[in-house]
């Protein structure tokens, strides 16, 4: 599953470890969603599109194999 984290992140002017913080989770957790090394619980994912302000399916792009 891909992400557009980084992006959307980056683009509100959010540092990782703010997101980290506002999702409570670490910092090294939040990089590893975004580098694609993590796939997020629901309910993480869901904590983090709140914060990023943007729906999950517009978060989160699946891709089958």
């Amino acid at each position: 599953m891909e992400n557009r984290i980084r992006e959307i992140r980056k683009g509100l002017g959010i540092s990782q470890e703010e997101l980290a913080k506002k999702c409570g989770v670490s910092r090294q957790t939040v990089n590893a969603i975004e580098n694609n090394k993590y796939d997020p619980t629901l309910s993480l994912a869901f904590r983090l599109a709140m914060e990023l302000q943007i729906r999950v399916d517009e978060l989160f792009v699946f891709h089958r194999e």
